[in-house]
């Protein structure tokens, strides 16, 4: 049982949960906007973004306001720090029920819901695409006995866990009863503990239990974070008698079924969407949160991600939505191990291609070398060829030492093409707060952003060249010579020259990006 508790407490401890804030002072001044830094003026590994606004944008106009589409779980349209920065479709009319501009979506007045419904009902929860995967009972399928596999495995881990933290809970629950009825005493922490003077053997139990617990990082709150977490996998994400898709009435597996969804892009869950937005778009200029990367920019909001995984089909008819309605870079911060409708996003990472569409892809958060263990969406198509328009993106932290790469970020020579900030970020949360997160999530929509305040000041940039130009820009770490590659599985990290962690060799650099857009602009 000892073991069990310390494997329990280890888990709580290191997933970080932030709250969040109505006010971005409640957070530590040093994090705040740290990924706008230089490495050489401030020694923060950052995109280099205030220098480049303070040296090379201060007298100069943007040509263009550049739209990047979010396609997420939802975005707070109504945030504070997102005023002025929305994307509004001028064809449509607002509420009237009627397709203005007969783009085939009623009422899009900011973007799409694709995980909703005609009578504004939307899915919050779905299934893991394994668990999806191994419901159809195809075996037929390539991908089948290994998705199998790994569910029964994560099944089975997460049963265990469930028995292992119901146990310990009883015990959490006991000891604090105990306490409670001897001395009347509410505990929330060693300082209520330090207070009691036990005489029973069974209240010197529970105390010293107590005691123990909360020195090694134990609270209720993180607990009941724990214990939650884990029925959203038994409940939800791997529940084969969970079948939410019936909401929208559509056929999953058939692209060409377009009617469905509905206009509201904030969702039941826009904590995720609504930080994305606000790296790239948090209004620069008033005198809230934080300062977003672009400032010529609009976000044009698609919700198509629930929680849990999303489906090929939409996200793919996001990406045509946003390349039809005039999306210039679309930033996708999210992704999965198994998609059954590869042709789906084929087609229509292809068909931003063709329409000279960036797409940005956080690489995700495994903590596993993407070379060997693939992730969708991806610019690898099913008949082997490569996109010429999608960037995958690692996360890195703002010391630039040993651990730059974030311990979870997925990395890989040929698959991640750059890193940028992603670790300790400060962003916008949903209701006009903000929010402390991790994750490649957040380091994308520093590449979509900084793509954005290129292409805003040179608009005939193409898809492919603003790639190498934000590739060849990057900041190429010298020293150290070698550091840790990300790694959740084990504390044993091998360590690598940087240059062999991502296809550029480096993280993403606004002030080197604008100086080499200018050079060429003039050759």
């Amino acid at each position: 049982m000892k073991k069990v508790l310390s494997l329990l407490l280890v888990l709580l401890i290191t997933q970080q949960v932030f709250t969040q804030e109505k006010d971005v002072e409640a957070f530590d001044p040093e994090l705040i906007n740290w990924f706008h830094q230089d490495i050489n003026e401030d020694e923060v590994m950052g995109a280099s973004i205030d220098k480049a606004y303070r040296e090379l944008l201060k007298d100069l106009e943007p040509k263009k306001t550049v739209v990047v589409a979010v396609i997420d779980g939802g975005v707070d349209i109504e945030h504070e720090d997102l005023e002025g920065k929305i994307w509004t479709n001028e064809d449509e009319i607002a509420g009237n029920g009627i397709d203005d501009d007969q783009n085939g979506y009623v009422d899009d007045l900011h973007g799409w819901n694709f995980i909703g419904n005609a009578k504004g009902e939307n899915i919050l929860y779905e299934n893991l695409e394994m668990t999806r995967i191994v419901r159809e009972r195809d075996s037929t399928q390539p991908y089948y006995e290994e998705a199998l596999k790994e569910y029964e495995n994560l099944v089975e881990k997460k049963s265990k866990e469930k028995k292992n933290l119901d146990s310990f809970l009883e015990k959490w629950e006991s000891a604090h009863l105990i306490l409670k009825d001897a001395f009347e005493v509410e505990v929330q922490g060693l300082a209520e503990l330090e207070k009691i003077e036990p005489v029973e053997s069974h209240e010197r139990w529970a105390k010293e239990f107590l005691s123990q617990k909360y020195s090694q990082g134990a609270t209720q709150a993180g607990l009941n974070r724990m214990r939650d977490r884990n029925s959203l996998y038994l409940d939800h994400y791997l529940n084969l008698d969970f079948e939410p898709r019936s909401l929208t009435a559509d056929d999953p597996d058939d692209l060409s079924d377009r009617n469905y969804g509905n206009p509201d892009v904030i969702g039941p869950r826009a904590d995720h969407g609504t930080s994305v937005a606000g790296i790239i778009a948090a209004n620069r200029q008033n005198k809230l949160g934080i300062k977003g990367v672009a400032e010529s920019v609009e976000i044009m909001a698609i919700r198509s991600t629930p929680d849990g995984d999303e489906r090929d089909k939409d996200v793919a008819l996001g990406i045509i939505y946003a390349v039809d309605n005039g999306a210039d870079i679309i930033n996708m911060s999210f992704g999965k191990g198994y998609s059954p409708n590869q042709a789906f996003l084929d087609s229509a990472i292809l068909y931003a291609e063709k329409r000279g569409v960036l797409l940005v892809h956080a690489a995700g958060n495994e903590g596993k070398n993407i070379d060997r263990n693939k992730r969708f969406p991806s610019d690898m198509l099913t008949d082997g060829s490569e996109a010429g328009n999608f960037l995958n993106v690692g996360a890195n932290k703002k010391e630039l030492d040993k651990m730059i790469a974030g311990v979870f970020s997925n990395y890989g020579a040929t698959q991640v093409d750059l890193f940028a900030p992603g670790v300790d970020m400060i962003s916008l949360d949903s209701s006009s707060t903000y929010s402390q997160s991790n994750g490649t999530s957040i380091a994308a929509p520093v590449v979509s952003g900084v793509a954005a305040l290129v292409l805003a000041y040179y608009p005939e940039l193409k898809a492919k060249e603003l790639i190498e130009l934000l590739m060849e820009s990057s900041y190429k770490p010298k020293k150290p010579r070698k550091v840790y590659a990300p790694n959740l599985a084990s504390k044993e990290r091998s360590k690598n020259k940087f240059s062999e962690l991502a296809k550029s060799g480096g993280i993403i650099n606004a002030y080197r990006a604008l100086q080499l857009a200018e050079e060429r602009s003039t050759e």
